[in-house]
């Protein structure tokens, strides 16, 4: 006696009794194969209620990824506490006044402002004039300088804090403080 699955059509029943079906073998009769398939049949019953007993319904406490928006970190800032090194830092003022900066304020020479090339906007920096020690704290908000040699470009306000109006120019060391 052979037992075989169903066909391999696409067609699936719930009954996994029914899955398989028994082939006579010359010389067993019907009830030779019906008393064989029985203890399948049997076996099967219990799966087949325990699939009819499944419930697929989310509890109430399931959460929804659809709607779910995870918490951002804050990613640490890397630049806070970098210590850039030394430059040269020069200044612009009454030329520039009024205009438009790099992040779309107006330029004030009166601000403690300062333009770098690199560092993202709004991040704070001390500049310290090597010279003679003293140091103002900036908020970068524009790019530049674009003279070869430069690291810094400063406001009037913030240049004359640090005494380097003469100059026009000095050597400074640079921190970032914040972003």
């Amino acid at each position: 006696m052979l037992l075989a699955p169903l066909s391999a059509s696409s067609a699936q029943t719930t009954d996994l009794s029914a899955q398989f079906t028994a082939t006579t073998e010359p010389g067993l009769s019907a009830t030779e194969t019906d008393a064989f398939a029985q203890p399948f049949e049997d076996a099967f019953a219990p799966l087949e209620q325990e699939l009819i007993d499944v419930d697929l319904a989310l509890p109430n406490t399931a959460v929804d990824l659809g709607t779910f928006e995870a918490p951002l970190e804050e990613e640490p800032d890397e630049n806070v506490g970098l210590d850039l090194g030394t430059g040269v830092a020069s200044y612009y003022g009454r030329k520039f006044h009024g205009r438009r900066t790099a992040n779309g304020e107006r330029f004030d020479m009166n601000a403690m402002t300062a333009a770098h090339k690199t560092l993202p906007f709004g991040t704070r920096v001390r500049v310290t004039n090597q010279r003679n020690g003293r140091s103002v704290t900036v908020r970068i908000n524009d790019r530049g300088p674009f003279i070869r040699g430069r690291t810094i470009d400063l406001s009037r306000a913030a240049a004359e804090e640090l005494g380097m109006i003469s100059s026009g120019h000095a050597q400074v060391e640079l921190d970032v403080l914040a972003r």
